[in-house]
């Protein structure tokens, strides 16, 4: 090519994207900060998706509910800012409900890729984080603590990640994911939602999964509650299942708790499944968990209250040890399930480990 060619070219090039134009800069995201004795309501009504709330150390009484996509509520650290409820009347619909955060979407519209962390919930009358219909929801680092039923839930949502958190003393569970908590469904594949290192203390429970499939329960650490880890099935279609519980530390998890209008008193049960199938329980170390309750043990098979079975559950490479009444129990006839490669003492029946 000659001179003149090259600089023609160049030309027609420079030409072609002056036509264009100048590609468009990327939006601009917007950083709401919000210090104590300010709304947050008022700076999450203001932002659109992409944008960041900052909260400053502080307390903040109020209930917060986000129904736009892409929105980060971010505090300055659990151990600085707390979120406690309101002292004075307020027509919001979570307050009402008892709630501090609601994420909220619609039926056939989620509320998508909203993140929460860095704060802590205190005190609510029902739950400290309360999502609905959302998609790619992600709770980091958020202590929640003291609520009247839980501490961090969701119903119909997928592709969620709740990670270093802090469930402490809720009315229930610590964490609460299930398909729906107002109809009688089958399972809602959670498309890998996933628990992860999260400490789950002196709860009712640590960590129900109820009616739910294909997600992760990871890396916790479950003490001090009457109950560690309840994967809760039954008999509706599809079945629960396609569930990991994988690297757990539950330990001492013998808190006494009555009986419900759902459950008998629970007591000294570390990992107990009810209803599942084709789940993996593996790798996890499930200690000193002691009760005389119909589901104490370390890690039970257990009948569902609607009569379903766990089918084709792979418990193995675990250590169980020191739980009572047994480190391994079966109290269902369900087929498939195998143990193998678990170190433990004591199984019901006898030759399991």
């Amino acid at each position: 090519m000659t001179k003149r060619q090259i600089v023609r070219l160049a030309c027609v090039v420079a030409a072609f994207a002056s036509g264009l134009g100048a590609a468009p800069p990327a939006a601009a995201h917007t950083v709401h900060r919000v210090n104590p004795g300010e709304s947050i309501q008022q700076a999450v009504n203001s932002a659109k998706p992409g944008d960041v709330i900052r909260l400053a150390p502080g307390t903040y009484h109020e209930s917060v509910s986000i129904t736009v996509s892409g929105v980060t509520l971010r505090g300055s650290g659990a151990g600085s800012t707390v979120i406690v409820p309101g002292t004075s009347s307020t027509d919001s619909a979570c307050a009402k409900a008892g709630n501090g955060i609601c994420v909220t979407g619609k039926e056939g519209a989620p509320v998508e890729d909203v993140t929460v962390r860095s704060l802590t919930l205190r005190g609510f009358a029902k739950t400290g984080l309360w999502a609905t219909r959302t998609d790619g929801l992600r709770v980091l680092r958020v202590s929640s603590e003291k609520n009247g039923q839980w501490g961090i839930a969701q119903e119909r949502s997928v592709r969620s990640v709740l990670r270093h958190n802090v469930a402490e003393g809720n009315g229930d569970a610590g964490l609460f994911l299930a398909n729906t908590v107002a109809a009688e469904e089958g399972a809602l594949d959670t498309q890998n939602t996933v628990l992860s290192h999260n400490l789950l203390l002196g709860n009712r429970i640590g960590a129900t999964v109820r009616r739910l499939r294909d997600l992760t329960v990871d890396h916790n650490e479950a003490t001090g509650n009457c109950t560690a880890m309840f994967l809760v099935g039954d008999e509706n279609k599809p079945r629960p299942g396609a569930l990991r519980v994988l690297h757990n530390y539950v330990h001492s998890n013998n808190k006494y708790c009555p009986k419900t209008a759902r459950l008998p008193y629970l007591q000294g049960s570390g990992i107990v499944l009810t209803g599942v199938e084709d789940t993996l329980v593996a790798g996890n170390t499930v200690e000193d968990n002691v009760g005389k309750a119909p589901m104490s043990g370390g890690i039970v098979l257990a009948r569902s209250f609607q009569n379903a079975l766990n089918q084709r559950i792979e418990i193995r490479d675990n250590i169980a040890l020191r739980n009572s009444t047994a480190d391994l129990a079966v109290q269902d006839k369900g087929a498939g399930n195998v143990f193998r490669d678990n170190r433990c003492a004591v199984s019901q029946p006898g030759g399991m480990c």
